[in-house]
Formats: C-alpha cells, sequence, structure tokens
C-alpha cells in the first residue's frame, strides 16, 4: 500500500515522522513524501527534509494521503498546485488523513466539506470560523468520517497512523507496532487532559465578570447560585441567564469546570492526595472529584498525575 505525506516549508517535523514511523514498522507500507517541489523542505522547528516528490512528479496509485500540520499551514493553503494536488489525489485515494493543523490544508481542497473533523485544540476556533461547513470536535484523538480521518495535533499522529493500520491488516499487527514503539494501541483520554483552559468564552458584562472573577479567585470557596447572583448583584434567575449566554455554560458547570481545571494543576504539581484535593477545591468527597474529573478529561486522577507530574518524580 502506498502512503503520501504531504509536507510544506515550516511543518511539524512529528506529524511526518511519527506517522511514518509507525507505518514502516510494519513492513506493509510503501511511504513516500510530497513537497511543494523535490527537494529540502524545511520544518518548524529548523531540521530539513528531503521530499523526494513534488505534486507534478508524484507517482499514482496511492492509497493514504497524509497531510502534516504546522505553522507553515497557512503560507502552504496559498500554494495553487500543492493545494490543487492534494484535492486531486483526494479524489482517488482510498483513504485521506491530516494530522493537528493539516485539517487546514483538507479543508482548503475541499476535503473536508461537510464532514465532522478534528484538529489541535489550539486551532479549533480557526477550523470553524474559516470553513464553516465543517462540524469541529476538539475533543477526540482522531476522528473518522467515510474515509476520511483527522486527528488531533503532534504526537496525536502516530495514534492516527495507529489506527490505520489496524483498520487495514487488524489489531495483532498494530498491537505488535504499538509495543515495538512503546505506545498506547488505545490512548486513554481526550485532547482535555492536555489543553489549557480555553473551554469557555471571557465575560461580556461587568455582573458576570464579577461572578466569574470570584470562582476563578478561589475555586474551592462556596459558589452556589445564590451566592454567585448576590456577588453579581443580579437575582438569581437572571444571572442564570445571563451567565450561559455569555460563557456558553451554566454557573455549576463553569464551577465545576474551574474546580477540574484546579485540581489538574495540583495533580501535576504536586502530592496531595485526591480526598484532601476533594475538600479544599469544594467538590467534598474524593469520588465526586474522582466522577466529575473522568467526566471532563476523560482519566482518572491518578492516571493524570502519572501521567503529567514533573520528570522529578523519576529521578
Amino acid at each position: 500500500m502506498r502512503v503520501a505525506f504531504v509536507i510544506y516549508d515550516g511543518f511539524q517535523i512529528l506529524d511526518l515522522t511519527g506517522p511514518h514511523e509507525v507505518f514502516q514498522h510494519t513492513g506493509r507500507y510503501e511511504c513516500l513524501v510530497v513537497g511543494p517541489q523535490a527537494g529540502p523542505v524545511t520544518a518548524s522547528g529548523g531540521l530539513s527534509v528531503h521530499a523526494r516528490f513534488g505534486p507534478d512528479l508524484a507517482p499514482a496509485g496511492i492509497d493514504t494521503l497524509v497531510v502534516a500540520g504546522g505553522i507553515g499551514v497557512r503560507e502552504a493553503r496559498g500554494d495553487a498546485a500543492l493545494v490543487g494536488w492534494v484535492a486531486e489525489v483526494a479524489r482517488t485515494a482510498r483513504r485521506v488523513a491530516s494530522v493537528c493543523s493539516g485539517a487546514l490544508l483538507l479543508a482548503e481542497a475541499g476535503v473536508l466539506a461537510g464532514r465532522r473533523v478534528t484538529t489541535h485544540w489550539r486551532r479549533a476556533e480557526q477550523l470553524r470560523t474559516e470553513y464553516p461547513g465543517l462540524v469541529v470536535d476538539c475533543d477526540p484523538i482522531f476522528i473518522r468520517d467515510g474515509h476520511v480521518w483527522t486527528s488531533a495535533g503532534v504526537t496525536a499522529g502516530m495514534d492516527l497512523a495507529l489506527a490505520l493500520v489496524e483498520d487495514d491488516h487488524g489489531r495483532e499487527v498494530a498491537h505488535e507496532v504499538a509495543r515495538e514503539l512503546v505506545m498506547f494501541l488505545r490512548r486513554p483520554g481526550s485532547q482535555s487532559q492536555f489543553s489549557v483552559p480555553l473551554w469557555s468564552a471571557q465575560p461580556a458584562t461587568d455582573p458576570i465578570r464579577a461572578a466569574v472573577s470570584s470562582v476563578q479567585a478561589d475555586p474551592g470557596a462556596r459558589h452556589t447560585i445564590a451566592d454567585l447572583a448576590k456577588r453579581s448583584g443580579l437575582s438569581e434567575r437572571h444571572l442564570q441567564r445571563r451567565f450561559t449566554a455569555e460563557l456558553g455554560v451554566p454557573p455549576a458547570a463553569y464551577v465545576e469546570r474551574v474546580r477540574v481545571e484546579a485540581a489538574r494543576r495540583a495533580l501535576a504539581e504536586g502530592d496531595e492526595p485526591v480526598e484532601t484535593l476533594a475538600r479544599r477545591l469544594g467538590f467534598g468527597r474524593g469520588e465526586t472529584l474522582r466522577r466529575a474529573f473522568h467526566r471532563q478529561v476523560g482519566v482518572a486522577p491518578s492516571d493524570y498525575r502519572d501521567r503529567f507530574r514533573g520528570t522529578r518524580e523519576y529521578a
């Protein structure tokens, strides 16, 4: 099976090398690299990769097209020859995939029209705004919609490639590659475990700003609707309506999410037991914190701590 990787100046090197290694480890794919032209292509980190082919010389018979992301995707979308080639190959390839902001290049080529897609959580709003016909869901690590697969950022490209290998050759082959590369065959959780708190809009008016500030200043304090209404100078009903309209989530949901964010920071930075954290952050019981944490982040607090605590823990 022939897999073609699309790169351009300013692409993210791991968007290419990660999936490339996954496919190559199976011994069942022919991998080739296509750039804006044949020759050296410089990644965002400064490394140079030799693209064997440009759009004019790339061979036919491409089974899977994988578009890398990176800071250079903006300029790449203006390359008519490259975008046109991607669109042409996408019409005949068995499947098409993108890693990270490579979704923007696929969207520019018209490949994603009307589809449910994902990308790096930092690029979600850009993708929604610039291509409003897409259904952008940036919680999953990767999404399949028909023959089009899209993934989150950087290392998520390897998760995507493993899923493509499993789709082609079954779980045992994919599992063997995952073992060789020391990867999860199924990474637990979602992009929520990596993103910073950019999940809500900013308050537009002073009363809601006062309520939000009080929650952020002390997540573990008492933040009932009555408390927030008093701080904002609004009635409870008015607060509920205004808060939801301005921030996109109701007050209770907002409070829970701020508390979970505080728990994430505490878990990554210290050794405070979950039960103690729960009491300090307003959850009351450890089980309440665990349920809220798993609902929002997709993993248990203990697993999150193991994954994101500082390297000093392993010294």
